[in-house]
């Protein structure tokens, strides 16, 4: 049988659909709360609930999962780390994230922010390609890597979200005062220490050249790529970031004294090398 015929019914008055709500942005993080620093004794390392802009990273290498330390460094897209090219050899294709503040207790304080990749399926991580190709003897005085990290899972970038110290090449071996801070891969919390930084030139022909020594106490594997800060400001929580631990036998081989790469020239190059593909994507 035929449908049957619905009974005529009077045209509704057309009526404009009201305009999609424009999505509001989102608000602005609330930038991290930085706590005071203990009172510190030079040299003598403590452990501490850390600081928003130093961190964990995380990483993915050969099967096994290693862990390192890294710092934001304030750049234009308010999206770069810096760490040691000891640390993220290795690790272009393998998955990698930084954790700012990071502690057994409050593992995840602010999120995480992934290593970004390029359209090759690389990770966005500046080394020295000197450092690659001689490695991290012959080439100890250029240990330092940058990485480019994407947003957390609300979608801040790094840098809004837990701030970023000053890179400061060309500065003095010696500094009077350095707060150093490393994550070891076996302590619940994070380390902090405070001394004077001298001078070293390496005898061994096998690693030549000159590093930033600093003696604190109890930094040993985890630590790698931690910053050396000058002018640390307790209230913003940063600093000038003038080394990171490696360099010399990739930061030392004991646990109270560490070394830094000397940040010179070719480091300010790096910087700007990674500030470049950092906005170009690569």
């Amino acid at each position: 049988a035929p449908a049957p015929t619905p009974a005529a019914t009077a045209a509704p008055t057309p009526t404009r659909a009201p305009a999609p709500p424009t999505p509001a942005p989102l608000p602005a993080p609330a930038r991290a709360a930085v706590a005071p620093l203990p009172a510190l004794t030079p040299g003598i390392g403590q452990n501490f609930d850390g600081i928003p802009v130093a961190g964990r990273m995380f990483l993915v290498k050969d099967g096994g999962a290693y862990f390192c330390t890294a710092s934001v460094v304030s750049s234009p897209g308010r999206n770069l780390v810096l760490s040691a090219g000891h640390c993220l050899l290795g690790s272009d294709t393998q998955q990698v994230a930084f954790v700012p503040q990071y502690t057994r207790a409050k593992p995840q304080p602010y999120g995480m922010f992934p290593v970004l990749r390029d359209a090759g399926g690389h990770s966005k991580i500046w080394i020295d390609p000197r450092y690659r190709s001689q490695g991290v003897d012959r080439a100890a005085t250029l240990d330092v890597a940058f990485a480019q990290v994407g947003p957390n899972s609300r979608g801040f970038p790094v840098e809004a979200v837990v701030g970023g110290n000053r890179l400061v090449t060309g500065a003095a071996y010696a500094q009077a005062r350095v707060t150093l801070i490393g994550h070891p891969a076996s302590a619940a919390r994070p380390r902090v220490c405070v001394n004077r930084t001298t001078k070293f030139t390496s005898a061994d022909a096998r690693i030549p050249g000159s590093f930033l020594r600093i003696n604190c106490t109890g930094y040993p594997g985890g630590t790698s790529g931690g910053p050396f800060l000058t002018r640390y400001d307790a209230r913003t929580g940063t600093g000038d970031v003038v080394g990171v631990i490696g360099g010399w036998k990739t930061g030392g081989d004991k646990a109270d004294t560490s070394y830094s790469s000397y940040f010179g020239a070719d480091i300010r190059k790096l910087y700007e090398k990674a500030v470049a593909g950092a906005k170009a994507g690569r």
